[in-house]
Order: structure tokens, then C-alpha cells, then sequence
């Protein structure tokens, strides 16, 4: 452990590198071989500045794989590129903010999380050096460095160079991806003697700057911090400053489409940019119109099913409508019925009571008619008795004198033309009411014998 530890300080300040996780990662990438993991970083080459081949073997991989690319049936364009890989440090810092975006994978990790450092390029050819486990970055991690690096170099240079993203790389690559524009990549070396004249002169000029504004998304990040030194590692920067511009691909990937690395004029970066910017724009051009041709496709879907999803609520609606008004109709029948019912019951209730109020009618007057016995012939004890009804009918019959006035409502109601107890009977000369306190008294003693006339006179 000792040694390891002496190890990781030698490399640290050969190399100037603060983040001990980082070079832990390289030595052990090279089996904790210190020379070869200085060389490593410190090696350089004599290109200023990468223009692939159209041919080379680093770009046998079909063009149709990179993001940004259209149909098979579009001619590819006639610019230079390579594929790199990208260190899955680098995808997995920004894997919260990108795990869902097209053309760059979902990156599924499962406690799995040791990769070979070869795949970015710090290994030599052909080794099979030990892995160790790869501390991933947070999710903040490379926004902060990139937020960091943004506002030194604002401190330094002003506001006049290009708008470099505060994001990760990863995320500034979806950017691009996103708006159809070819990623500008800076790495900045604060050490390097011609930093500052090219930050000045090159990358801060009005008309390089805004040139990059407008066509590309710039992302910037510094090689003393962890994610812009492996991108200085995967993209192979031999010499500073450096830029190149890159294109998503597939499959952890982007496309380099041109490095510019050593001092540059900006009359020199205009003239690449613009160089790799109109051969790449038929790429671009196509994917947008694709890009559009899909949105408008799930953008018909989505009226379509909007359309179905409303057509089939209006026929549910209607459905529910019609089993309202028919469950109204029945309950409405139902209720008819019961009405209907009703009246029926009452009025055969009501035919049975008036049938048996009429048999009790017709028993009373019977009754009423057996109680006057017979009519007693003419004679000096008899009274002729004549009663006149309210519609002008007259009733005449004989009683006997001793006969009550009781006999006399008897004999009216037996006739069966009035109803029992609604009239009362009355004479007029003079003006008598024979009413209930006189019902008991003998016609003799009220003075209707021999004779008497009376008329039906009806309670109000």
C-alpha cells in the first residue's frame, strides 16, 4: 500500500494532476508502471492539426450508425471523420440527464462498473494490464467542472469568445444533437505558453466567435479538471491548444470530424470550420427534415388517436345516453304501470264500497219500508199525509194519527229518492221544522192529523 501511495504522488506532481482517483486509474492501467503512465500523458506528436481520410480503416464503420445521420438511400457526405469510443466515466457522469436520448444508448450498469482504461486510451497497444474499479462520477460533477471552467475563462479572456455550455460533455453533445448542430470542443491547458495568445487573438475574435455561436454548440472544458483531461485522452490531444469538432454517434461513441491542435490564426479556425460546417451540412440538413418528418408523424398519430379516443367517447357517451332514456322509459313505464295499477285498485275499491254503501241503502230502505207496516185505510184515525220532493215529485200516503214523524223521514227514505239524514221536513203555514227534537212525537200531536202537506227542504 505504501508503495502505491508513493507512486501516486510521484505521478501527481510529475504530471500536475490534483485528483487522486484519476491516477490511481492510470497507473493501474498500466500495472503501476510510473514511467508508463507519465509517458502516457506526456507524449506528444508532430501533427498540428487531423484531417481523416475518407478511406482510413477508423472510419469503416457505416455512417448511417452516427446520430445525426438520414436514410441509407442519402449519399454520405464527402467529410473526413473517425469513430471514438468515449470512457464510460464520461457517459456515465451525465447518464441521469441522457439515459432516455436516442442514438446514444441506455447504459444499463448493474454493479457491474469496472472497465478497461483502454477504451480510453491510456493503455499501450496490446496490453493486458489489471482493471481496477472506476469510481463514476456524480451526475454534478461535470456540470460544476464545466460551469468552472466557463467563468474562469470569462475571468480571463471576457465575454467575447463563444458561448461555451455550462454542462458536461455528455449533455453538451445531446445539446447538439438536439438542435442539429455539430459539437465545438475547446480543451484548455492554462500551462501551455500559447494559451492565453491564442484565447486572445484566435478563439476571443468577434468573427470566430460568432461564427461558432451560430453554428455549432461550443463546449469548453479544462485538462487539469477530470472530464476535460479524458477527453483530452480519448480524443489523443498531442498539442495545445486543441480543438476539434465532433458528431454523436452510436453505441457510446461521437464522430470526430476535424482536430486543430498548436496556435491558430482565427482567419486559419474560421477556414476549417467553415470547411467541415458545409460538408456536414447535408447531414444535418437531411436529419432535421427526418427529424421533423418523425415529429409530424407522432404528431398525426397523436391526432388520430386523439381522434379515435374522441370518436370512441362520443359513441360511448351516445351508448350512455341511449341506456339513460331507455332505463328513463322503462322507469317511466314502470311507473305508468303503477299508476295505472293504483287507479284501478282504487276505483274497483271504489265500485265495491258504492255497491256496498248502495246494498246497505237498499236494506235500510227495506227496512225502513217493512217498519211502516201497511198503509191503513181511510178513517177518522188516519191522516192523509202528502210530501212534495226537492224536483217536484209528490209522495202521498196514510198513517194512522198515533204514527211518530219518524214514520214520515221512514216513508221518504224508503221511496230511495233522497238520501238518509241530508233534508229536513217542513210545512209552511205555518212554517214548521220537523226536526230531530220532534222525531218522536205522534202526527196528532203536532197537529198533521187528519191531513198535512210537508215539502223536502235540504241541509245546507
Amino acid at each position: 500500500m505504501t508503495d502505491s501511495t508513493d507512486k501516486i504522488a510521484q505521478f501527481q506532481a510529475f504530471t500536475g494532476l490534483q485528483d487522486a482517483d484519476l491516477c490511481t486509474e492510470i497507473l493501474s492501467a498500466h500495472n503501476w508502471n510510473l514511467e508508463q503512465a507519465i509517458s502516457s500523458i506526456t507524449s506528444t506528436s508532430p501533427s498540428d492539426h487531423t484531417n481523416f481520410p475518407a478511406n482510413s480503416t477508423t472510419g469503416t464503420d457505416s455512417f448511417e450508425q452516427l446520430g445525426f445521420i438520414a436514410d441509407q438511400g442519402t449519399n454520405s457526405p464527402n467529410l473526413a471523420w473517425k469513430l471514438i469510443t468515449l470512457p464510460i466515466s464520461i457517459v456515465s457522469a451525465s447518464l441521469g440527464l441522457v439515459s432516455g436520448a436516442v442514438g446514444l444508448g441506455l447504459w444499463v450498469v448493474g454493479g457491474v462498473l469496472s472497465y478497461s482504461l483502454g477504451m480510453i486510451g491510456l493503455t499501450s497497444s496490446g496490453s493486458d494490464g489489471g482493471v481496477s474499479s472506476a469510481r463514476l462520477g456524480s451526475v454534478s460533477t461535470a456540470a460544476t467542472e464545466a460551469m468552472d471552467f466557463v467563468a474562469q475563462f470569462q475571468r480571463e479572456y471576457g465575454d467575447r469568445g463563444p458561448d461555451f455550455v455550462r454542462e458536461g460533455f455528455m449533455d453538451a453533445l445531446q445539446r447538439s444533437r438536439r438542435e442539429f448542430k455539430l459539437l465545438f470542443v475547446y480543451l484548455h491547458s492554462p500551462d501551455h505558453p500559447d494559451t492565453k495568445e491564442f484565447c486572445e487573438g484566435s478563439l476571443c475574435d468577434e468573427v470566430l466567435s460568432a461564427f461558432v455561436n451560430e453554428n455549432f454548440v461550443a463546449w469548453g472544458g479544462s485538462i487539469r479538471a477530470s472530464e476535460g483531461f479524458k477527453m483530452s485522452n480519448s480524443l489523443k490531444a498531442s498539442r495545445f491548444p486543441f480543438c476539434a469538432v465532433v458528431m454523436a454517434a452510436t453505441n457510446q461513441r461521437i464522430a470526430l470530424l476535424q482536430q486543430i491542435e498548436g496556435p491558430k490564426s482565427p482567419e486559419e479556425m474560421l477556414t476549417l470550420l467553415q470547411r467541415v460546417f458545409e460538408e456536414s451540412a447535408p447531414v444535418l440538413v437531411t436529419a432535421r427534415l427526418d427529424a421533423e418528418e418523425r415529429r409530424n408523424s407522432i404528431r398525426l398519430r397523436e391526432e388520430q388517436d386523439a381522434a379515435y379516443q374522441a370518436a370512441l367517447e362520443a359513441d360511448q357517451a351516445r351508448e350512455r345516453q341511449r341506456k339513460e332514456e331507455e332505463e328513463r322509459l322503462e322507469r317511466e313505464a314502470a311507473e305508468a304501470e303503477r299508476k295505472q295499477k293504483e287507479e284501478e285498485e282504487a276505483r274497483e275499491r271504489a265500485e265495491i264500497e258504492a255497491a256496498e254503501r248502495e246494498a246497505r241503502l237498499i236494506k235500510l230502505r227495506e227496512e225502513k219500508y217493512l217498519s211502516l207496516g201497511p198503509e191503513p185505510e181511510k178513517g177518522p184515525d188516519v191522516a192523509q199525509v202528502l210530501v212534495r220532493l226537492p224536483n217536484g215529485e209528490r209522495k202521498g200516503r196514510r198513517f194512522h194519527s198515533s204514527a211518530t214523524i219518524q214514520s214520515l223521514y221512514d216513508f221518504v227514505d224508503s221511496s230511495g229518492t233522497l238520501e238518509t239524514g241530508s233534508y229536513t221536513l217542513v210545512t209552511n203555514f205555518p212554517r214548521v221544522l220537523y226536526g230531530p227534537d220532534k222525531l218522536s212525537l205522534s202526527l196528532e200531536q203536532v197537529g198533521l192529523h187528519p191531513q198535512a202537506s210537508l215539502f223536502v227542504e235540504m241541509k245546507s
